[in-house]
């Protein structure tokens, strides 16, 4: 199909700015939006004095008078006395946000998110884009870290997502891979520079310029939204296609949860059938990183502070042990019995008995993201010649290969499939751990109705 001039409609499920709990407001639903011209981009926002953005709203340097207003209007804000905006004296703000990625050949457009007129708009599809309509967006535990700022980069309004799964509904004049009515993905990035070494070898999440799918800066300065909406336009390059036989709704966190554990079982040697894998951690990583395990052909032991998990972990998930971490017992039973460890923990834990399960030259990589830095003894590792490794995520070929693979041996998440109205509850459950494995908001079927309901 080729690209259309008309502006696309988009709603929203999570245009985060953040109420004083640090909840996601329900009101983010009807909150619009549409893609500026480049460089002057900007959106409105309808405020409510109940539901108080955070201060982290960063001012743009102007470019034009209309922009130097609207600096000069987020710093007055940004620098009120009580550190939060005082929206009850300004209930319609004009701030200028940007939209996404570098603008296309052919784009054009105008911006102005207004609830009580006309709807949210994204920019025109440019001769490389691929249009998405979003049917399911998996939670990531890193979207309840943003929203809450927790990494300290939090670009406000934010509309999470990156385990975006849907169907193309029209592509730019240079697309070849894609059509209209394709099965799509869209994970963790959206753009790149393209054309360093990382890029050209296929690995785009180590490019210096990644852009991440949302909370991110593209190359033209504008700021890229997320999944929890009911539409995306992304470049060609790093869009992925469902194989036929894998549902979308289990499909969808693969493209991050997935490819996380996925890829540095690839590179780091731990997908040969007949090795002992050690999964650190049960939850929206781990239990893929199981089920992939098992897909290779692995002996698959789960670590874990919760002796509660044992089960599920052996019978439902099929790891072949189980050991939990704070049995001194369980633990000198497994003593070097390891040839590696994935360890998807997020929390700040010792790591040195851990080094213990490995055999010697057994690898640890860490794919989870503490928010302190973790205590490395050195004894551990040179005594027996052990490594401690990242990985960040996979490049979009590792990706579709990954899903591949997937389909091939049924691999999927374990989910709970939510509405978007209960976007805030699910939230507050995942940061309680209160889901097996994966919360996927069902946006096909009621975004619409949750947007009409707060209207």
């Amino acid at each position: 199909m080729a690209p259309t001039a008309a502006e696309h409609t988009r709603k929203a499920v999570g245009l985060a700015a953040l109420d004083a709990s640090g909840h996601l407001s329900p009101l983010a639903i009807t909150r619009r939006y549409r893609a500026p011209p480049p460089r002057s981009r900007s959106i409105r926002v309808e405020t409510n004095p109940s539901r108080q953005p955070t201060r982290h709203f960063p001012v743009p340097t102007p470019q034009s008078p209309r922009e130097a207003t609207v600096a000069a209007a987020g710093a007055a804000l940004a620098d009120s006395s009580d550190g939060r905006p005082p929206l009850a004296a300004a209930p319609s703000l004009d701030w200028t946000r940007p939209r996404r990625s570098s603008p296309p050949s052919n784009w054009s457009g105008s911006n102005d998110v207004n609830r009580s007129g006309g709807k949210p708009k994204s920019r025109c599809t440019g001769d490389d884009d691929v249009v998405i309509k979003i049917l399911y967006c998996g939670i990531c535990h890193s979207d309840l870290h943003s929203i809450k700022n927790d990494w300290k980069n939090a670009r406000y309004p934010m509309i999470p997502g990156h385990e975006i799964a849907g169907e193309v509904t029209e592509v730019g004049k240079n697309v070849t891979k894609y059509k209209a009515g394709y099965r799509v993905g869209v994970g963790c990035m959206v753009n790149s520079c393209q054309s360093c070494e990382s890029c050209n070898k296929g690995f785009e999440n180590h490019c210096p310029g990644i852009i991440f799918t949302y909370n991110s800066v593209d190359v033209d300065g504008t700021v890229t939204y997320g999944g929890y909406s009911s539409m995306v336009v992304v470049h060609e390059r790093f869009v992925v296609r469902f194989p036929d036989t894998m549902p979308l709704d289990k499909g969808a966190p693969l493209l991050c949860a997935g490819i996380t554990v996925y890829s540095p079982m690839k590179y780091h040697g731990l997908n040969v059938p007949g090795l002992h894998l050690g999964v650190l951690g049960l939850g929206g990583l781990g239990h893929v990183a199981v089920k992939f395990g098992k897909a290779f052909g692995m002996k698959v032991t789960v670590i874990s502070s919760s002796p509660g998990k044992k089960e599920e972990a052996l019978e439902r998930l099929g790891a072949d042990a189980f050991v939990v971490s704070k049995d001194a017992d369980e633990m000198k039973a497994a003593m070097s019995t390891m040839d590696g460890i994935i360890n998807t923990v997020s929390a700040n834990i010792p790591v040195a008995p851990l080094f213990g399960l490995l055999k010697p030259n057994g690898k640890m990589v860490m794919v989870g993201l503490p928010e302190k830095p973790i205590e490395i003894p050195p004894f551990p590792l040179v005594a027996t010649n052990k490594t401690l490794a990242g990985s960040f995520i996979g490049g979009t070929s590792d990706t579709q290969e990954m899903l591949d693979l997937a389909a091939k041996h049924g691999v999927t998440a374990d989910i709970e499939v939510i509405g978007a109205d209960y976007v805030n509850t699910a939230m507050e459950r995942l940061a309680k751990a209160d889901v097996r494995y994966r919360f996927v908001i069902d946006i096909g079927n009621t975004l619409d109705k949750a947007a009409a309901t707060t209207e």
